[in-house]
C-alpha cells in the first residue's frame, strides 16, 4: 500500500507539481501550435527513418504524393525517386551525411506514373534519430520557365530566319538588334548597323513619314506605312513597316518587307501601261478589244480608219457583222481560236462602205482583263503587189529556164546560188551539184585564170565578158561569158554560150572564102599561064621535028618541064569548082591500093613500110577515083616525109554505119595542137619547102565528096587523118544547079 504524505510533505510538495504542470501545459500549447504548422503548411513535410521511410507527412505532402497519410507512412522515399540517376542519388547523399543538411531539386514519379519536378531541403537527426523532409512542387514554374525558355529561342531563331528584316530600336530609332535578313537589306554588317540609327538611312523624302510612324507607335503602341531607306551604295531600298512597342526590353520592334522589286515592278506595269495607251492609240494596225460575243468593246483610231467607221459607231458594233460567219474557213479560224486562245491568219473583211479588205490578223483570248485582243493589218496591196510579183516571178523564171543561152547568178563571194538548164547542159551536171559551189570551179584549172581576170574586170567596171578556151574530156571547148555585177543586190548574174561550134564554122567559113578566093585566083592565073603554054608547046614539038643530033635530049626535058607546070596548073584549078567531074559507084579499097602501089617505090626509098588493113566485105563508094589518090598520095607523101630515118605507116579502112572510115597514122615528130586548127588553109604548111597547097587541095576534094578530115596528133609520137565518106552522096543544091 503506499504510503501517504504527511501534510507538511505535501505542503512543500505542491510548489513543484504546479510547476510541473505548468511546464507540460506549455509543451502541450507548443505541441500544439507545432501540429498546426506542421499540418498547415504548403510545403510538403515528411518525417524519414533512417531505412529512408516515411514516419510521418502532413497534408501537403499527401497532395504532393496524391496519397492519404496511412498509405504513405510505411513507404520508401526511394520508390518515387526511379527517375533520378543512382550517381545523383549517391552524391545527394553522401553531401547529407557530410554537411548534415542538403537541398537540390528531384523528379518524382507517382504510382500512376506521373512526373512532378520538386524542390526538396533535408535535414539529418532532427528528432533523434529522424530526418526532416520538406518539399515544394515547382512543375508549373518549370513549365513556364520551360515554355518560356522556348519561346525566347523560337522567337531567336524566327529572328535569324525570317526573311522579312526585324529591327529591334530605342525611343530615339537607334538599332538595338537587327536580324540578317535586314543587314543583307542594307548591304552591311550587323556589327556596324548597331552603331547607328534609322535617321541615317531614311531617304530625305521619307523623313517627315518616319516622324509621324515614331509618334504613332509611341502613342498607339502600333504603326505601319511605307519607308525608303539609301544604302550607302547610294541605291534606295523600299520596304513596308509594322512597328510595335515594348515587346523586348521595352523598345520597340520593327518588321520591314523588302518591296524594291515590287515596286518597281508597279512602276514599271504603269509605264508599260501609259505606253500600251500611247501604243494602242498611235498603233498603225487596228486593234479591237471584244468580248465572247463578238461585241467590240474597245478600239483604237487606226481601227476606225480601218473599218470606215467612226469610232463611236464602231465600239458598238459586232466583229463577226464584218466577216461570212457561215463560211467555212471563218468557222474553223474561230473554233481554232476558242480551242488554242490564239491564232494567227488572214480573212476577207466586208466593210460597211461595200469595200472587201484582206485584213491579216492576230487574236490573243483574254489578253486584257479576260477581253480578247485582235490587232489587225491590211494586206490587200501587199497581197496584190505579191501576186504580181509572183506573175512577174514565173515570167522570170520561165524566161531563165527557157532561155537559149546559159543564165547563172552568183553571191558577193562567187557562190552559185542559181543555174538554169543550159547551164547545167554545157557543164554535163546537176544543178544540186552546181549550187553552192565556187563559179571558177566550171572550168578546169588552166582556165580558171581567164575567168578570174573576167570576174576582177566586172569587180572594177560593173560587167565583164570574154571567151574562156579550154579543153574537157579532151575536146576543145570555147565558152563565152558575160558577167554582171549587182543585177540586184549582192546578187550578179553571167551569161553562158558554148561558142565551140559556131567558132569551128566560122573557121570553116574563113577557109572555104579563103578556098574560093585562091581557087578564083588559081583559075585566073592558070588560065593566063595555058594560053602561052599551049603556044610554047606547038612550037616546040614543030621545032623537035626539025632539029636532029644532040639537041633533041633538050627538047626531052623542056618537054618534061612544060608537063609538070601543066601539072601544077592543074592542082590551081582543083582549087575552083570541078568542072565535068564524073562521080560512080567504086571500090575505095582499089583506090586505096592503087595509091599504096603507085607511092610505094618512094616509101621504100626512105625507109618507110606502108600496112595496109581494109575491113571486108566494104560497100562501093560514090566517088571521083583520081580525086581521092590526088588527096591519098599527098597525106602518105607528107607522112613519108615527117619520116626521114623511116618507120610504119598504118592505113585502115573500116565502115561506120553510113560513112567509110579511112585512118592513116605515121609514126613522125607530131603536130601541136594549136597547130592542127590551120591546117588545109592557104600557105600554110609545117614543113620549110611546103606551100601548103597539097592539104589545102585535099581538103577542098573531100569536101566536094560531102566527106570530113579531122586530125589526130601527138608530139613525139605520130599523127593521124581520119577521112570520112559518105557511102550514098547526097545531092545538094548546087549540083543541081550544075
Amino acid at each position: 500500500m503506499a504510503q501517504s504524505l504527511s501534510p507538511r510533505e505535501e505542503q512543500n510538495a505542491s510548489p513543484d507539481v504546479r510547476s510541473l504542470e505548468e511546464e507540460n501545459r506549455r509543451l502541450k500549447e507548443r505541441l500544439n501550435s507545432y501540429s498546426i504548422i506542421f499540418e498547415r503548411s504548403l510545403d510538403a513535410i515528411m518525417i524519414v527513418n533512417k531505412n529512408g521511410e516515411f514516419v510521418d507527412a502532413n497534408e501537403a505532402a499527401c497532395k504532393l504524393f496524391e496519397m492519404d497519410k496511412f498509405s504513405l507512412i510505411g513507404r520508401s522515399f526511394s520508390s518515387f525517386l526511379e527517375l533520378v540517376p543512382p550517381d545523383i542519388l549517391l552524391f545527394q547523399r553522401s553531401m547529407l551525411q557530410k554537411f548534415g543538411s542538403f537541398s537540390d531539386e528531384l523528379l518524382i514519379k507517382l504510382p500512376d506514373g506521373k512526373v512532378k519536378h520538386v524542390e526538396f531541403s533535408m535535414k539529418k537527426d532532427v528528432f533523434d534519430e529522424f530526418d526532416l523532409v520538406m518539399m515544394r512542387d515547382i512543375s508549373a514554374h518549370k513549365a513556364l520557365e520551360r515554355e518560356r525558355i522556348i519561346h525566347e529561342f523560337l522567337f531567336r531563331d524566327v529572328f535569324n530566319r525570317a526573311v522579312d528584316g526585324i529591327v529591334i530600336f530605342d525611343e530615339f530609332g537607334r538599332f538595338i538588334d537587327v536580324n540578317p535578313a535586314f543587314s543583307m537589306s542594307l548591304n552591311l554588317e550587323k556589327g556596324k548597323l548597331l552603331n547607328l540609327s534609322f535617321q541615317q538611312f531614311v531617304a530625305r523624302e521619307c523623313a517627315n513619314e518616319f516622324a509621324r510612324l515614331l509618334a504613332e507607335v509611341k502613342e498607339k503602341g502600333t504603326a505601319k506605312g511605307e519607308l525608303s531607306l539609301v544604302r550607302p551604295d547610294g541605291t534606295v531600298k523600299m520596304f513596308e513597316l509594322t512597328a510595335t512597342s515594348n515587346v523586348y526590353s521595352g523598345f520597340y520592334m520593327a518588321i520591314m518587307r523588302d518591296v524594291t522589286e515590287r515596286k518597281n515592278m508597279e512602276i514599271k506595269l504603269q509605264k508599260s501601261e501609259e505606253r500600251f495607251r500611247a501604243i494602242f492609240e498611235q498603233a498603225h494596225e487596228a486593234i479591237l478589244i471584244w468580248d465572247d460575243f463578238g461585241c467590240i468593246l474597245n478600239a483604237n483610231p487606226a481601227a476606225s480608219r480601218t473599218f470606215e467607221l467612226p469610232l463611236n459607231l464602231l465600239v458598238r458594233r459586232n466583229l463577226f457583222d464584218f466577216v461570212d460567219y457561215g463560211d467555212e474557213k471563218v468557222k474553223r479560224i474561230f473554233s481554232e481560236f476558242r480551242r488554242k486562245g490564239e491564232i494567227r491568219d488572214e480573212l476577207t473583211f466586208h466593210m460597211p462602205n461595200g469595200e472587201d479588205k484582206q485584213l491579216e490578223f492576230t487574236m490573243k483570248k483574254g489578253a486584257i482583263d479576260g477581253y480578247h485582243l485582235t490587232i489587225f493589218r491590211n494586206v490587200s496591196e501587199r497581197r496584190k503587189i505579191e501576186r504580181e510579183l509572183r506573175e512577174s516571178e514565173q515570167k522570170f523564171r520561165s524566161i531563165f529556164d527557157h532561155a537559149m543561152d546559159g543564165i547563172l547568178l552568183w553571191d558577193a563571194n562567187h557562190r552559185i546560188i542559181d543555174a538554169n538548164p543550159v547551164v547545167c547542159g554545157i557543164f554535163s551536171v546537176e544543178k544540186e551539184a552546181l549550187l553552192g559551189r565556187m563559179v571558177v570551179e566550171l572550168v578546169p584549172e588552166r582556165a580558171r585564170r581567164q575567168l578570174n581576170k573576167l570576174f576582177q574586170q566586172c569587180q572594177r567596171t560593173g560587167e565583164a565578158s570574154g571567151e574562156v578556151e579550154f579543153f574537157d574530156e579532151g575536146k576543145g571547148r570555147i565558152i563565152e561569158f558575160s558577167l554582171k555585177k549587182e543585177v540586184i543586190p549582192s546578187v550578179g548574174m553571167m551569161m553562158l554560150r558554148d561558142v565551140t561550134e559556131r567558132k569551128e564554122m566560122e573557121l570553116q567559113l574563113r577557109k572555104s572564102d579563103t578556098l574560093n578566093v585562091v581557087g578564083e585566083l588559081a583559075a585566073g592565073i592558070a588560065h593566063e599561064i595555058r594560053n602561052p603554054m599551049t603556044a610554047l608547046k606547038g612550037f616546040i614539038q614543030l621545032l623537035q621535028g626539025s632539029i636532029d643530033g644532040d639537041y633533041s635530049m633538050y627538047f626531052n626535058v623542056i618537054m618534061s618541064e612544060l608537063k609538070r607546070i601543066e601539072s601544077i596548073i592543074t592542082e590551081f584549078l582543083v582549087l575552083a569548082k570541078p568542072q565535068a567531074v564524073q562521080y560512080r559507084q567504086n571500090d575505095i579499097c582499089k583506090i586505096m591500093q592503087d595509091t599504096i602501089d603507085l607511092i610505094s617505090a618512094q616509101a621504100m626509098m626512105h625507109n618507110v613500110q606502108i600496112i595496109a588493113d581494109f575491113e571486108r566485105g566494104l560497100p562501093p563508094v560514090y566517088c571521083e577515083p583520081n580525086q581521092l589518090k590526088q588527096v591519098f598520095i599527098n597525106i602518105l607523101k607528107n607522112a613519108i616525109e615527117v619520116m626521114p630515118k623511116g618507120g610504119d605507116i598504118t592505113v585502115r579502112i573500116v565502115r561506120a554505119d553510113c560513112y567509110v572510115r579511112i585512118s592513116i597514122t605515121d609514126q613522125g615528130c607530131g603536130i601541136p595542137k594549136d597547130k592542127i586548127k590551120k591546117l588545109g588553109e592557104p600557105f600554110y604548111t609545117t614543113k620549110e619547102r611546103g606551100t601548103g597547097l597539097g592539104l589545102m587541095v585535099s581538103y577542098k576534094i573531100i569536101e566536094e565528096h560531102q566527106g570530113k578530115i579531122e586530125v589526130e596528133s601527138e608530139v613525139g609520137v605520130g599523127t593521124t587523118f581520119h577521112i570520112t565518106l559518105p557511102i550514098e552522096r547526097m545531092e545538094r543544091e548546087d549540083d543541081d544547079d550544075d
